[in-house]
């Protein structure tokens, strides 16, 4: 078992190159089945959740090969239609291969998808919009039979913007031989980057960033070559290492659009905030103001995923910081383990109430999620004293040896295996 051993209360300063999306490349190996050839992306992270989606490419009976951030992906002989349980359950964001499926070989064969314990995230609005398609879905003792059948044209409503449903609905009309709209549609970042590789591929789709997309069904496709986005996630993690420790953190190779509801959250707190074309450079005092109210919602809205890391920064401010989680039931797993490190968090239903307290104290972490994870790891990093976290699993899905990068930041941290 590994564990990382910190000793905080250093400001974190310095300058940190961005990952490729965690996010977005997982949708975009999935899209590579929809091309009977050869796709090349670029800037792909080294990350636990890549390795297990070249694991489900290579059993689908893909080539794949890696040289450093570039995965080539040879679609030319998908063989099967099924995903091994063990491979699902390892990340949740495996259903995206469902829509994929369905497209390159007409079934797909799935048991339901695993990851982070943040509660309940079913996968209806998956189902529905490929029901609405015409496919022919059968759920049964855990697992999901999928027939494409004749895929016809239609519009998609979702009642939610879902950015999993979104992305599998986009890839399964690709095998439709009409056009498809897809109204309610997810705006994220990464929506448009799955839009652009498919674009990349010979596909007709446009919207994205919208809330209506429309696909034009079967095209001819061809081999690419493209680049993932920046990783807005991994970027705001690093600024709220900068606003944890009051230091000045600036992150490269990034689009600051992206993060805009995390950047007006640190500028109301008293950071400065200088943002370029691709850099964005927070330096923070050494308390944040606290801020009135952090709501988590769909995009442009602030992320789910940045609530964690942007708690832990609120951990010293000065006053009550007031957060409410609309995305998801149990993403508040690490406040426990902050308040081992002497942190004030009240919590009530989705609602956090954060009390600044003007110091905290190293103490013996476990991270339970990918976020909360790093949050802690930001947390122990503004404390006084050495700290440990273990449940490295989790954090290795979503960030490349966190380790590293916060060390390169100034940071005393090290990964340690221990019997």
């Amino acid at each position: 078992m590994s564990i990382l051993q910190i000793n905080g209360g250093q400001p974190l300063r310095g300058s940190i190159r961005v990952q490729g999306a965690k996010n977005s490349v997982l949708p975009l190996l999935a899209a590579t089945l929809v091309c009977q050839g050869q796709t090349v992306l670029e800037n792909c992270p080294a990350l636990r959740d890549v390795e297990v989606t070249l694991q489900i490419l290579k059993h689908l009976g893909c080539r794949v090969e890696r040289q450093g951030s570039t995965i080539a992906v040879d679609a030319s002989q998908v063989l099967r239609s099924d995903i091994p349980d063990d491979l699902m359950h390892e990340m949740r964001s495996s259903v995206i291969f469902l829509g994929a499926i369905l497209t390159r070989t007409g079934q797909a064969e799935l048991s339901y998808p695993g990851g982070c314990e943040l509660g309940p995230r079913p996968i209806d609005l998956h189902l529905k919009a490929l029901r609405t398609m015409g496919a022919q879905v059968l759920e049964q003792d855990g697992r999901i039979y999928c027939r494409a059948g004749t895929l016809c044209g239609c519009q998609i409503h979702f009642p939610f913007p879902s950015v999993g449903a979104t992305e599998n609905a986009m890839l399964a009309a690709l095998g439709s031989g009409e056009e498809i709209t897809i109204h309610g549609a997810a705006r994220e970042p990464e929506i448009v980057d799955l839009q652009n590789l498919l674009r990349s591929m010979g596909a007709q789709v446009s919207g994205a960033g919208t809330d209506r997309i429309v696909i034009a069904g079967k095209q001819p496709l061809h081999p690419t070559t493209y680049a993932v986005i920046s990783d807005r996630i991994a970027a705001t993690t690093w600024l709220a290492g900068a606003a944890a420790t009051g230091g000045s953190v600036e992150v490269t190779g990034m689009c600051p659009a992206h993060i805009r509801a995390v950047l007006d959250v640190y500028e109301a707190a008293g950071c400065r905030i200088r943002a370029a074309d691709s850099t964005v450079l927070l330096t923070a005092p050494d308390r944040l103001r606290a801020a009135a109210q952090i709501r988590t919602a769909p995009y442009p809205a602030f992320p789910t995923d940045a609530q964690a890391p942007v708690m832990a920064s609120f951990l010293r401010s000065e006053g009550m910081t007031q957060f409410e989680e609309t995305i998801f039931e149990n993403r508040y797993r690490h406040v426990p383990e902050m308040r081992k490190l002497g942190a004030q968090i009240e919590l009530d239903d989705q609602m956090a109430y954060v009390q600044g307290v003007s110091a905290l104290h190293g103490a013996d972490l476990v991270s339970t999620d990918l976020r909360g994870g790093a949050a802690l790891v930001l947390a122990a990093l503004a404390a006084e004293g050495e700290s440990t976290v273990s449940g490295l699993y989790h954090i290795d899905r979503g960030y490349e040896s966190i380790e590293t990068t916060l060390s390169s930041l100034g940071g005393a941290i090290k990964r340690l295996d221990i019997s």
